[in-house]
This record gives structure tokens, sequence and C-alpha cells, in this order.
């Protein structure tokens, strides 16, 4: 776990943490590869936070899979299904999946896992941004990551 305003001196390597099993689906889907290491974000992680994105100002709601109120898990879960790819429920199932990519390459698309045991995920959008069904009251909106502890980055192709 890294906090986002602590990465300066670290060693970015050590910053991908789980495992390196995927579920999704396509050319590059499966095992880490070196794709995840490289500044080049997955074309349907991208269309994936697009889709989520159409999902803001709808409520939050603890077990929430949509379509009228989410939990960060299923809004993840259902924006990356939009493009193909099926990923697990959970936030902790999903930190396991994937392509695990060190903070220093995280580009739009890439699933962060947040806070220091993992129960909370979003999107990253790019410029400091994460796209997540936030809490009771808040809802779906977009946040800055710096506002979490950073516990996984995953990507899928």
């Amino acid at each position: 776990m890294v906090r986002a305003t602590e990465i300066a001196g670290l060693d970015v390597a050590s910053l991908g943490s789980g495992s390196d099993s995927g579920s999704g689906t396509g050319l590059m889907s499966g095992s880490a590869n070196l794709m995840a290491l490289l500044p080049v974000p997955s074309a349907r992680g991208v269309a994936a936070a697009a889709i989520a994105a159409t999902q803001v100002g709808k409520p939050y709601e603890w077990g929430g899979t949509g379509p009228n109120a989410w939990d960060c898990s299923g809004l993840v879960q259902w924006a990356y299904r939009m493009v193909g790819i099926a990923l697990p429920r959970t936030t902790w199932q999903q930190a396991a999946a994937g392509s695990a990519v060190p903070f220093m390459s995280m580009m739009p698309g890439d699933v962060v896992v947040l806070n220091d045991d993992g129960s909370h995920e979003g999107i990253y959008i790019g410029l400091g941004q994460v796209l997540n069904a936030y809490d009771y009251g808040v809802g779906v909106v977009t946040t800055p990551l710096k506002n979490f502890d950073i516990y996984a980055i995953r990507r899928f192709f």
C-alpha cells in the first residue's frame, strides 16, 4: 500500500502487489505482461471509464450492481463488462486479477483499488482523478486520487 502523495523516491517496481493472474478477455489478457509496465493505456479500459462516466450522479448503494444505484466494485465490473471484459465481483478479487501496474505507469482506464485494506475502488481517468461510486449521500463521482491510499492498480486488456 502506498499513499499517492508519497511516491517520490520510491522503488516503483515494488508498488505492484497481488497476483499476476487475470480474467480479462482478448489478445493480451491473462498473466501480467510487459504492456502493463509501459505507459500505454488499455483501449478497452479507457472505453470502460467513459461508460462508467455515464453513471455520474447516480446514488451509492452497498452491493449495488445498477442500473439505478451502484457500489464501487459493481460499477467497475459493469463498465468493464460493457467492453467485453469479465471481472470478478469484489474489490479484493479484482485486485488479484488482470495485470499489476506500478504507480508511475498508471493510465486512464486502470482499476485502482483503494484504502489500506482494499475496500474501495474506482477507474483512473487521468489528471489525478478516480471515477468511483463513493458512498451514501455522494454517489458516483470523480474524486482526487490523493484522498486515498492505493492498495493495487490493475490493467485489463
